[in-house]
């Protein structure tokens, strides 16, 4: 297959939708809220965009270099600026890490489907104790959270399968302008509550006396988690990006587009738990059993206010893991494509059917596979560490030293400066970040994950 046949994006705001929704996802959604809820608020927002300048966007950058340089998917484009040196493996590592990935999130994003139906049909509207019952018993079941699962991965097939123009960024062009029409409306319907003025000062007045080096270290791996370091999503995207895309812009727009949302996400949720006296600090737990009970009694006076709020907070979340779900299926996609040279159709069936299979097993973890262990955690936990505090930082570590002492000066100034027609006065900058800000950064998050500092 001739490598001149490869198709790219087709306009700047192609590139930053569809690379900004592969970051865009449950993190924004779901994970940053309750890491707020649990470090303090305010505080904790402002080192969290102080990391994302420090360690997001040079991160990004250095998946950018390496991915439009080489023009290939994640493992091939390695594999061309390695040559036969140990370097290479970083390549098939995130293309491993990413369907591991994608199996076990298409749980959470169909436990999403799921919700959104029950929402829509008025099942998930009570008290806490009978939603988390609900939770309990619908996540336990032999079948229903199977189907989900994989319907959700089907799904994302559909998209990738059609192309990287009429797949993944006409997709981006339509679900990221709509989650962001979604977010809006939750928040003006969050704010107008009684009390909801209290859950606006704690996400925009810090209190700085909450800081302590657990919460920096919480706002720094947060940063790194948001912005999909380390799956080669970055990479794989970037090797679909024009000539002319300015990287280091590219990478501060994402950067950007990512923490609005996530933002936006803590301002849709913490006037409402305030209004009704929850504080949002909940944990995992916080969007399947804490918040469907605060729309409810947020929303008793006009029950219809809160059905609508709970079907759409629902539909936002499946918006939401759609936009990472398709950036993880195409890492696989373009890599089986090209390195089986098998059509893009069949390469995304191959993605779909072992990603499939971890989600069935990551699904049944919760019930009829409980007993199974792998050290001492089921499936969907298993995966979840592994990548999160072992495969992620690992690879985005090994991204930023190679890039940073390995590859030639020479490339990284061309991709930076687009081959000259930009200038070049940051480049020393973003290797002093990429060589010794990034993995110190990244050290320090795989340290405190094992509570070792």
């Amino acid at each position: 297959m001739s490598e001149m046949k490869r198709t790219g994006f087709s306009s700047k705001m192609g590139i930053v939708l569809a690379t900004a929704g592969s970051a865009v996802g449950l993190g924004n959604i779901w994970r940053f809220p309750y890491m707020t809820g649990m470090n303090g608020g305010a505080a904790f927002i402002l080192f969290y965009i102080l990391f994302v300048l420090m360690l997001g966007v040079p991160g990004m950058m250095a998946e950018f270099v390496v991915g439009r340089s080489a023009e290939s998917n994640a493992a091939r484009a390695y594999n061309k600026l390695a040559g036969k040196t140990p370097w290479r493996v970083i390549g098939y590592l995130g293309v491993i890490t990413s369907m591991i990935i994608l199996g076990f999130y298409s749980v959470v994003a169909g436990w999403c489907l799921q919700y959104l139906l029950a929402s829509f049909v008025g099942h998930v509207t009570g008290d806490a104790g009978y939603v988390s019952a609900y939770f309990q018993e619908f996540s336990s079941n032999p079948w229903k959270p199977v189907l989900w699962a994989v319907g959700f991965i089907v799904l994302t097939h559909l998209v990738v399968a059609r192309g990287v123009r009429n797949g993944i960024e006409r997709a981006s062009k339509l679900l990221m302008p709509t989650l962001l029409v979604l977010l809006v409306v939750l928040i003006v319907a969050s704010c107008m509550l009684p009390g909801a003025g209290k859950g606006v000062e704690f996400l925009f007045k810090p209190d700085f006396s909450k800081l302590n080096h657990s919460v920096l270290l919480e706002a720094l791996g947060q940063a790194f988690f948001s912005l999909s370091l380390g799956t080669a999503c970055l990479c794989t995207y970037a090797s679909y990006f024009t000539r002319q895309t300015n990287l280091m812009r590219s990478a501060v727009q994402i950067a950007l587009l990512d923490t609005l949302v996530a933002v936006l996400a803590g301002l849709m949720i913490f006037p409402a738990a305030f209004s009704v006296g929850v504080n949002p600090d909940s944990g995992p737990s916080l969007i399947f059993i804490t918040l469907p009970s605060v729309f409810h009694e947020a929303f008793a006076s006009v029950p219809v206010v809160g059905y609508v709020i709970s079907v759409l907070f629902y539909a936002l979340l499946a918006l939401a893991a759609l936009t990472s779900t398709i950036s993880m299926h195409e890492i696989g996609t373009a890599f089986f494509h090209e390195e089986l040279h098998v059509s893009r159709g069949k390469g995304a069936w191959v993605v779909t059917v072992v990603c499939s299979l971890i989600a069935i097993l990551c699904s049944l973890s919760n019930g009829v596979l409980s007993d199974f262990k792998v050290l001492g955690m089921g499936m969907l936990d298993f995966c979840d560490s592994l990548t999160a505090q072992v495969l992620l930082p690992l690879g985005s570590l090994l991204t930023c030293l190679f890039v940073g002492w390995y590859i030639p000066r020479k490339v990284v100034h061309d991709q930076v400066t687009n081959w000259g027609t930009l200038g070049g006065g940051l480049l020393g900058v973003f290797l002093f970040f990429v060589r010794f800000v990034c993995p110190i950064c990244i050290a320090a998050i795989f340290l405190h994950q094992f509570h070792l500092i």
